[in-house]
């Protein structure tokens, strides 16, 4: 059976911590379909088209023999509608921390009503990343702190640009 994975997110920007989260998932499934959420409420730094290009820049990074084929796509609407759309038995999601767990529980359990077909896998976060969000990557970068630690070299130099620094 061919076993297709989704991991949903606003990825704005990616950080290093979700792309250890797509370098782990990628050994799960044959196919990981990383869904670029369009999620207006969070108000993204950077556009969709934008988003959707850095990870797939910083996915082509981890290509590698014996590990899932990595599909970057914008996804719109209901996460369990694109699931199905895209064939996924799989959600992956990361978990940083206790907050993480009670907001995903209860995704997991709606998710399930909606169709419990599709399996949801927690992933948690290395140790080194746990407190990475990308909501804190921007607040420090906008005040001109060092972001080297949380983004790959050419998404720091993307978000340096946003903020025309």
């Amino acid at each position: 059976m061919h076993r297709v994975g989704l991991y949903p997110g606003t990825f704005d920007p990616p950080t290093i911590g979700h792309i250890d989260i797509i370098g782990r998932a990628r050994k799960l499934v044959d196919t990981l379909i990383i869904g670029v959420a369009i999620n207006e409420a969070k108000k993204p730094l950077f556009s969709l088209e934008e988003r959707v290009e850095m990870v797939r820049s910083e996915c082509e990074k981890l290509n590698g023999p014996g590990l899932a084929d990595i599909k970057v796509m914008p996804m719109h609407g209901l996460l369990m509608k694109f699931a199905e759309a895209c064939g996924a038995q799989i959600i992956v999601r990361g978990l940083r921390a206790v907050q993480d767990f009670e907001y995903e529980f209860q995704m997991t359990a709606m998710n399930e009503q909606l169709n419990p077909d599709i399996e949801t896998v927690f992933l948690m976060a290395d140790v080194r990343h746990q407190a990475v969000a990308s909501r804190l990557v921007k607040e420090i970068a906008s005040l001109g702190g060092d972001i080297t630690p949380f983004l790959t070299p050419d998404v720091k130099r993307a978000l340096m640009e946003k903020y025309g620094k």
